[in-house]
């Protein structure tokens, strides 16, 4: 069976147990279409990034799924109908992922994120006195040069 995620928003004036009620739900249209939800994440309150329906946060919910298209369908179809879901998005996957999502890993277990200016950041303090040398030395080169020629016309 093809394998989904579906993330949805909740509204913000509704209750942790009555999201938790909403997931089941959801989860009960899978698992009678011949489906099985794998696994669930509820992410909290979080903020908007901007106003959805007058509201400024939203309880998050992601759920990977293995079920057929006809039990996805029927649970995005009950998804709209709701009034407290504020938005939900449905993607196919190759693979669900195993263990936490990301947003569910805390800052020091995630991956350091590569900055672009890391790489200039980084160079240590001799290549930066070996480059700074270099262009001292290209500087006078062409200033030497340059003061013959000017000594050169001035004398003509």
């Amino acid at each position: 069976m093809p394998l989904y995620e579906t993330v949805f928003i909740a509204r913000q004036d509704i209750s942790t147990q009555q999201v938790e009620d909403l997931t089941e739900q959801m989860s009960g249209y899978i698992t009678e279409g011949d489906g099985t939800v794998a696994k669930v994440e509820n992410w909290g309150l979080r903020n908007l990034a901007y106003k959805v329906k007058k509201n400024r946060k939203g309880h998050y919910v992601l759920l990977n799924i293995d079920a057929p298209i006809a039990a996805v369908k029927e649970m995005e179809r009950n998804l709209l109908l709701s009034e407290d879901v504020l938005r939900h998005m449905t993607l196919r996957v190759e693979e669900l992922e195993e263990g936490d999502s990301v947003m569910m890993q805390n800052k020091t277990t995630r991956p350091p994120r590569r900055d672009r200016d890391e790489d200039t950041s980084a160079k240590s303090d001799d290549t930066k006195k070996a480059e700074t040398t270099e262009t001292t030395e290209t500087t006078e080169t062409v200033a030497s040069e340059e003061k013959p020629e000017v000594q050169a016309e001035g004398e003509a």
